[in-house]
């Protein structure tokens, strides 16, 4: 029992307010399914569950509206998508500090101050601020990660300050070869002796920012260090390869307890300006462009180097590839991570990462575990667990997010992008995750076919109110969260089941059309039945009635009659 009841704190704290935001076991089942229809654009999702609203949000990269940022769905069941108008951040909105590159949000909320945190990256392009961050004006991929607030899962989040969070991380051992090589940049030194000669150190443009709340109050930032001016020499391969690599760092807890959410999160003293006796590093490149004076410290935590698997080298040889168009690149990005704990009570975390370029058909997801959420890191042979699969048209599978259904934390998913084909925009795909910490293992569910729905959107209710010619229809989930009736894989059907043969019925979405009929019928003498279905990807019964049941065993329709 203390083993469980620790697994439960520990859960807590990995993922802010999700065992707060579970909806009771209400013990309905239903037999809806749903599957992946590639109808919601999304890039990069994160996935949570509102207990406030009691429903899932998305948030993308791709999926705003014109003048806003980044995408922000909602769905009842984590399957049927509503798209909230606008986006996350206005454009013209106050401390919108980045110029492009606005990429990877995640979004937590704090139930003690009833704050949604919302973090993502973004690029600079101006030169002075450029310089202020990485020294050199002309340094391209200058992207940092930013933090934006609401009182709303929905928005419009607002930056907390003018500028990124409060973080420098610095490369001390890096050779700089981008300063011996020339533009664009394409060609590296040919010999590691070369590219020894380069001035050392450079500061990390940072991307894919993921927050993880560990046990003892920690709170911890992992993201994705840039590819760009990370040439790394590799005897495997006898040349030099730009890559991109995880990293984690632990955050100042201030900011998250500040109830006016007016702090901006820093990093902990334990790494602040850890590599500040660096021999030979000069500040700024001219008084013109005055550059950064902190040297933060980080953690390796996934790298080619650290440990090699073959399925993260489909872009190595571009370079030739593509004419010389193109760099040789590795990238590791997008991750998420997770603390369980297995049957001895020791913690595992379980970090997911996406590798290979999230353009390939090749793009695909890994795992690795630790017992410290520093680290060491070891990936699991069986990688990687998401990857492309031509005979069901999926590709390009990769950085998702894990999210507990709205009734069980142990029952996970793994939201995620992913293309119907290689030319296709990237989509909201979902699947199941099964994590067993004894055995090291997470696996991947099905992408394709029909898939059972979380438990905890069961009982579903219809209802229909007079409007107009006709009805409105509602059904919503056991939260009371709406299903939008317009959305491919929802309908309602209906059918005149007594009284007069000249009524006729029209369903357009969520309202249904009555017409026809005796003029001196009798009141009541003509009923229409509504039964909620939901689209299938067995095209032999593209759409099946959804009921639902207590235990096991045959349920009910979720059904409504309408009396004319």
């Amino acid at each position: 029992m203390l083993l469980k009841l620790t697994s439960l704190f520990a859960l807590a704290a990995t993922l802010p307010s999700v065992l707060a935001s579970l909806s009771l076991p209400t013990g309905y089942r239903t037999d809806a399914t749903y599957f992946n229809n590639a109808t919601t654009i999304a890039a990069d999702p994160y996935v949570r569950y509102d207990k406030k609203t009691g429903s899932y949000w998305a948030y993308s990269t791709d999926g705003a509206d014109a003048g806003w940022y980044y995408g922000i769905y909602t769905s009842p069941d984590l399957a049927t998508w509503t798209k909230i108008p606008g986006g996350a951040i206005k454009a013209d909105g106050a401390n919108v500090w980045a110029d492009d590159w606005f990429w990877a949000p995640e979004c937590y909320y704090n139930e003690a101050t009833g704050w949604y945190f919302f973090f993502h990256a973004g690029r600079y392009r101006d030169p002075k601020k450029i310089a202020e961050y990485f020294k050199y004006p002309d340094f391209d991929e200058a992207s940092k990660i930013g933090v934006a607030v609401s009182r709303s899962p929905a928005g419009p989040f607002v930056s907390i300050a003018d500028r990124p969070i409060d973080y420098y991380p610095f490369d001390p051992d890096y050779s700089d070869i981008n300063l011996i090589m020339s533009p664009p940049y394409l060609v590296p030194p040919a010999t590691k002796e070369e590219g020894d000669k380069a001035p050392r150190g450079t500061y990390i443009p940072s991307i894919d920012p993921n927050v993880f709340w560990d046990t003892d109050g920690s709170i911890w930032l992992f993201f994705s260090r840039n590819a760009y001016r990370n040439w790394v020499w590799s005897d495997e391969f006898g040349k030099y390869i730009e890559e991109s690599n995880i990293y984690a760092v632990r955050l100042d807890e201030g900011w998250w307890h500040d109830p006016k959410a007016r702090t901006l999160p820093a990093v902990h003293n334990s790494y602040r300006d850890a590599h500040k006796s660096t021999k030979g590093w000069e500040t700024s490149v001219n008084a013109s462009y005055p550059g950064p004076t902190r040297k933060d410290g980080w953690v390796a935590i996934i790298s080619y180097a650290l440990q090699p698997q073959a399925w993260e080298n489909a872009h190595v040889n571009d370079h030739a590839a593509s004419g010389g168009t193109l760099k040789d690149r590795r990238w590791s990005e997008g991750s998420t991570t997770i603390k369980r704990y297995d049957s001895l009570g020791q913690p595992i975390y379980f970090l997911t990462y996406s590798a290979n370029n999230y353009e390939s058909p090749d793009y695909g997801v890994g795992y690795a575990y630790a017992h410290s959420v520093a680290g060491p890191y070891y990936k699991s042979p069986s990688n990687p667990i998401f990857t492309q699969d031509a005979s069901r048209s999926v590709y390009s599978t990769g950085h998702g997010s894990i999210v507990a259904s709205a009734a069980n934390p142990n029952e996970l998913y793994y939201p995620h992008h992913a293309r119907p084909s290689p030319a296709d925009a990237r989509y909201l795909y979902t699947a199941r995750l099964f994590v067993e910490p004894d055995a090291l293992y997470m696996g991947a569910g099905a992408e394709a076919g029909d898939l059972r729905l979380p438990s905890g959107v069961a009982p579903l209710a219809i209802k229909a109110a007079k409007a107009g010619d006709g009805y409105d229809v509602a059904v919503t989930s056991a939260s009371g969260a709406a299903f939008n009736l317009a959305n491919p894989l929802n309908r309602v059907s209906a059918e005149v089941v007594g009284g007069s043969a000249e009524v006729s019925v029209q369903v357009s979405g969520a309202h249904i059309t009555v017409a026809g009929g005796s003029t001196g019928a009798k009141k009541g003498a003509t009923k229409v039945r509504l039964v909620y279905e939901r689209a299938r990807a067995n095209a032999t019964s593209p759409w099946a009635a959804v009921s639902q049941f207590r235990g096991v065993g045959e349920g009910e329709a979720v059904e409504t009659t309408i009396t004319l």
